[in-house]
C-alpha cells in the first residue's frame, strides 16, 4: 500500500434496523494506511453495525462505501477485498466452524489459492506468533473462551490482511490472553480499528480514539484512567458512576 493511502471512505452513511430508530445517520468516516484507531462508545451506538457495513455484511440505507479506492456496490466488490480486510467478530463462535484448530486457521489461506503445504506453514507460523504452537490438533469446540478468541484471531491473521477490524477483542478474557492480544497488535505493522470499552487496552494499542453519538462519528478527547481503575472519557462518551 502507498503511504497515506485512503483505505476506507464512508460518505453519508445511514442505516436502520427499523424505520423508527435509525442507528447511523449521514455518517462520514475516513481511514488511512497506518491508522490505529479505537472506537469507544455506549452499547447500541452502532459500532458493530459500522464494521458490518464496512465488510458488506449489511447494506446502508443510503450513502456510499469505498475501500482501497474502489466503490463497494455489489457483493462481489466486497468479496474481492475481504482477504485484505480482516474482521474479528465479537463472538468467537461466529468465526470458528472447522473440527480442528489447524483446519480453521488454514481455511482462509486455502480459499485464497495457497497450496495445502503453504496453508499449513502459514497457519503454524500464525499460531506460534499467538502462543498456540501446540494447538494444531485441538478440537475447536472444546477450547476455552480465551483460546477460542486467540484461534479466531489466528484465522484472520493467517489470511495476511492489510487491515484489521477488531470487535471487542478482550471481552470475557483472562489477563494472560489480554496480554497476548495486546502484544500481538503492538508488534504487527498493520492498520486497524478496535472497538473496545477497555481504556487501558486502547491506550496501549491505538494512536487515537473516536466515539459514536447520534448516528455519527466524532473525534474523542484524551482518555484518563483513575488509579482505582474507574475510567472517564473527557469527550463525548457518556458514562455512569
Amino acid at each position: 500500500m502507498v503511504k497515506n493511502q485512503k483505505i476506507i471512505k464512508m460518505s453519508g452513511i445511514s442505516f436502520s434496523y427499523s424505520e423508527e430508530s435509525p442507528i447511523l445517520k449521514d455518517l462520514d468516516f475516513e481511514f488511512f494506511k497506518g491508522d490505529k484507531i479505537g472506537i469507544i462508545a455506549p452499547n447500541g451506538s452502532g459500532k458493530t453495525t459500522l464494521f458490518h457495513l464496512m465488510m458488506g455484511l449489511l447494506k446502508p440505507t443510503s450513502g456510499s462505501v469505498e475501500i482501497f479506492g474502489k466503490p463497494m456496490e455489489t457483493e462481489q466488490d466486497f468479496a474481492d477485498i475481504r482477504h485484505r480486510v480482516g474482521l474479528l467478530f465479537q463472538d468467537a463462535d461466529d468465526q470458528l466452524f472447522c473440527p480442528t484448530v489447524l483446519e480453521d486457521v488454514a481455511f482462509g489461506p486455502l480459499n485464497m489459492g495457497k497450496s495445502k503445504k503453504e496453508a499449513i506453514e502459514i497457519s503454524k507460523r500464525t499460531l506460534d506468533f499467538l502462543g498456540l504452537s501446540d494447538f494444531e490438533n485441538r478440537i475447536t469446540f472444546k477450547l476455552s473462551g480465551g483460546e477460542k478468541k486467540l484461534v479466531s484471531l489466528a484465522t484472520v491473521l493467517s489470511m495476511e490482511p492489510e487491515v484489521l477490524l477488531l470487535d471487542e477483542p478482550l471481552t470475557g478474557l483472562d489477563t494472560k490472553t489480554r496480554s497476548t492480544i495486546t502484544r500481538a497488535l503492538t508488534e504487527m505493522n498493520i492498520s486497524y480499528i478496535i472497538i473496545s470499552h477497555n481504556i487501558e487496552f486502547l491506550e496501549a494499542t491505538t494512536s487515537k480514539t473516536v466515539t459514536m453519538r447520534d448516528g455519527k462519528i466524532y473525534a474523542d478527547q484524551q482518555v484518563h484512567v483513575h488509579i482505582h481503575d474507574h475510567a472517564h472519557v473527557h469527550g463525548n462518551v457518556p458514562h455512569k458512576h
